[in-house]
């Protein structure tokens, strides 16, 4: 199976690039190769020319916050911040899934939300400031979008979307320590937890699945 995975330099896309290249042929897409999915007229072009039988998403913007710098409210987020998660979390992932989906029939699409598109980030967690709601925001309209794309691409393609919880990467431990005792499963999610129903969705396991949310956050949601 030859996969295409968007933000394949970033955490997650890293460890999925690393993990399904043993069984599979991987195309990466990233940023920091100089592969910019704003520009409609390079997603046309790349699409055009390079072909798959999955696309994999895993290319957003999030909000993480340097150590030491204090996270601002939602009084005083800019519009541009806010323009800027619509721009590349919506409207370029429209724009990857639409020419993918243009350039290759009997295939599959894996679309990454987040437990913050089903419920609100947590004020609680942040020490006084907020998690941009822009993320929140664009996250819940990715799971809209995947049972728009799966519900008109049918029957050639299948679309479907995964919607972790928290990843354990580089937090600080009071922040771990929050976020796991929130959790029924008490701890944060290991980064290959994901693989396997990746892999899942990409395959003819998955034959009759599309547009389905899969939620992957040790019952985060679920409180």
């Amino acid at each position: 199976m030859k996969i295409i995975i968007t933000g394949s330099e970033g955490l997650i896309g890293k460890e999925l690039s690393n993990y399904l290249s043993q069984n599979h042929e991987i195309i990466k897409l990233d940023l920091t190769l100089g592969h910019d999915l704003t520009d409609e007229k390079f997603v046309k072009e790349w699409f055009s020319k390079n072909h798959g039988d999955s696309l994999i998403n895993c290319f957003a913007l999030n909000d993480h916050v340097a150590k030491g710098e204090k996270r601002p409210t939602l009084f005083e987020f800019s519009l541009e911040s806010f323009n800027k998660f619509l721009e590349i979390n919506l409207t370029a992932l429209f724009s990857v899934c639409r020419e993918f989906a243009k350039n290759n029939k009997n295939s599959t699409i894996v679309n990454f939300s987040a437990s913050t598109g089903i419920v609100s980030a947590r004020p609680d967690l942040y020490d006084g400031g907020h998690k941009h709601p822009a993320y929140s925001i664009s996250k819940a309209g990715v799971t809209n979008m995947t049972k728009f794309l799966a519900t008109h691409l049918a029957p050639e393609i299948r679309v479907n979307c995964v919607s972790p919880g928290g990843i354990e990467f580089d937090q600080d431990e009071e922040f771990k320590q929050k976020y796991s005792e929130l959790t029924p499963l008490k701890r944060m999610m290991k980064k290959e937890e994901l693989n396997e129903i990746i892999e899942y969705l990409c395959s003819s396991k998955s034959s009759y699945v599309t547009g389905a949310n899969f939620v992957l956050d040790g019952g985060w949601t679920i409180w």
